[in-house]
């Protein structure tokens, strides 16, 4: 497998017999055990089973079975994503030894395809972070720059796709874990509309806001991910009747953007973001004016208000969904123990990483007695004004873009010291999740030091089609998604 292959010409190439599956996958899990000892994409390698894979798809081709849209593409999965085949951790103590006994749901679409899971990626523990760096087994580097955060909560899933050990990944979105890692590393990060796919299988973080994502290279190969993920699950109730679009046929409709109308919020535009960044967005701007789109300026006045209702839900959420991991439900047992109350103690406080716990704590004073209309409630209530915000924009616009992070990557341990100024880096990203709409991170260019700059791209819920073709129109008009990083060290 070439590092320069799309997932598209993968596939492709497999199903038309020019190249097997298992030479592909040989080569990924090669490029893995030469990158990955320094970037740490990866917590679990499944060499045995993405071979045994590769080899079922070349017996199916063999004997003039269809192959599937993902045929011998290798896949690197987010390590909260539940797999019988592989240990599904949350790169937690709580969980190192789980191994669930179901495949989740994007497990199973992806193998129906024909995709080659080939790993379980890095994480931030439960998905609670913005840089992996709160991963208990081990900080994730980002391949441009290995001081560097990759971003998170899923860099390794980013890292992994930007260093081409596979050209695709799955990730989960809760307040921008796909797009904040896509960013910071030069690839492309989708999150999808709030129920166009299905979450069983995943481990729950915030129920309400929680999205499964995919991470690729380009535009068309996230499209085709997508397409495979996406569709109703009678296992979620969670899902939405929206019929599924061939996003990939989409790509192809227009040349131009003419009548395109986006909107760039003048809130993302203030105190906080770095210079290189504007000035790479304002650039990307010009793009889509160049290519006929009519882009004008728009305000979300509730904005400002993201941050603190995302962590005031998102902690809530929490508390109650790892309330589970007590030591009797689930997670690791603390022994010896003189008493129950010791048993829940020991076992969450030895489980639980510093973070975690934190938002746990947060949510639980949120959710009790006497607090729960302060804060639960109002914030609550402040998701529906921001989602009314962008209502009012739709009406009018086709799309919004703006920076998808305020910054480059960051050096590890500049914010592990301080959570407010970690919480921070969510600050253009949470808002996607609050309203439930689709959005796209993609790259649009490099700071001095030679750090990507990711745009975010937003769009009207369920409206991915169009997300994703002006996405790829811009990527047809640039080549910074076209990019490598430079060896390893």
């Amino acid at each position: 497998m070439s590092e320069f292959s799309s997932a598209r010409t993968i596939a492709e190439q497999v199903a038309s017999g020019r190249i097997r599956a298992l030479d592909v996958c040989e080569a990924a899990l090669a490029r893995i055990d030469a990158l990955d000892n320094s970037i740490h994409a990866f917590l679990h390698v499944s060499r045995e089973y993405a071979l045994g894979r590769a080899r079922q798809v070349d017996e199916h081709i063999a004997a003039g079975r269809e192959a599937g849209i993902l045929a011998g593409v290798p896949i690197a999965l987010k390590d909260n994503i539940c797999t019988s085949f592989a240990p599904t951790t949350c790169a937690s103590r709580a969980l190192a030894d789980y191994r669930s006994p179901f495949d989740a749901t994007v497990v199973e679409r992806i193998e129906r395809a024909g995709g080659v899971i080939v790993g379980k990626t890095n994480l931030d523990e439960f998905a609670m972070g913005s840089s992996t760096e709160n991963s208990s087994v081990r900080p994730v580097r980002n391949p441009w720059q290995l001081e560097r955060v990759p971003g998170g909560s899923s860099g390794g899933s980013a890292a992994a796709v930007a260093a081409r050990m596979a050209p695709l990944a799955l990730g989960s979105d809760t307040g921008g874990s796909v797009r904040l890692p896509a960013s910071l590393c030069g690839v492309v990060g989708v999150k999808p509309t709030y129920g166009r796919v299905s979450r069983y299988g995943l481990v729950a973080y915030a129920s309400s806001l929680d999205q499964i994502g995919p991470i690729a290279t380009n535009t068309a190969d996230a499209a085709l991910l997508l397409e495979v993920i996406a569709g109703r699950d009678a296992r979620d109730s969670t899902m939405c009747d929206e019929s599924i679009e061939p996003f990939t046929a989409s790509l192809a409709d227009g040349a131009d953007c003419r009548g395109l109308r986006i909107g760039v919020p003048s809130e993302y535009f203030g105190e906080g973001l770095a210079p290189d960044v504007r000035s790479a967005i304002e650039q990307a701007l010009d793009v889509y004016r160049g290519l006929g789109a009519t882009v004008s300026e728009v305000s979300l006045p509730h904005s400002r208000y993201c941050v603190a209702s995302y962590y005031l839900i998102a902690t809530a959420e929490c508390s109650s969904n790892l309330a589970r991991f007590d030591g009797v439900h689930y997670g690791r047992r603390a022994e010896p123990v003189s008493g129950m109350d010791e048993l829940y103690a020991r076992s969450r406080g030895e489980g639980l990483g510093a973070e975690v716990k934190r938002r746990i704590m947060l949510g639980t004073f949120a959710l009790s007695a006497g607090y729960y209309d302060a804060y639960y409630d109002k914030a609550s209530r402040v998701r529906r004004l921001i989602r009314e915000d962008f209502d009012r924009a739709f009406d009018a616009l086709d799309l919004l873009a703006c920076p998808t992070s305020p910054t480059t990557a960051f050096p590890l341990g500049e914010k592990t010291g301080d959570p407010l100024q970690m919480y921070l880096a969510d600050v253009h990203t949470t808002a996607a999740n609050l309203a439930g709409i689709p959005a796209v991170s993609i790259p649009c260019g490099f700071d001095r030091d030679g750090l990507p700059i990711g745009m975010q791209l937003l769009a009207r819920r369920f409206d991915e089609s169009a997300l994703l073709r002006a996405a790829s129109l811009f990527e047809s008009a640039t080549e910074w998604h076209a990019r490598i990083p430079p060896p390893a060290d």
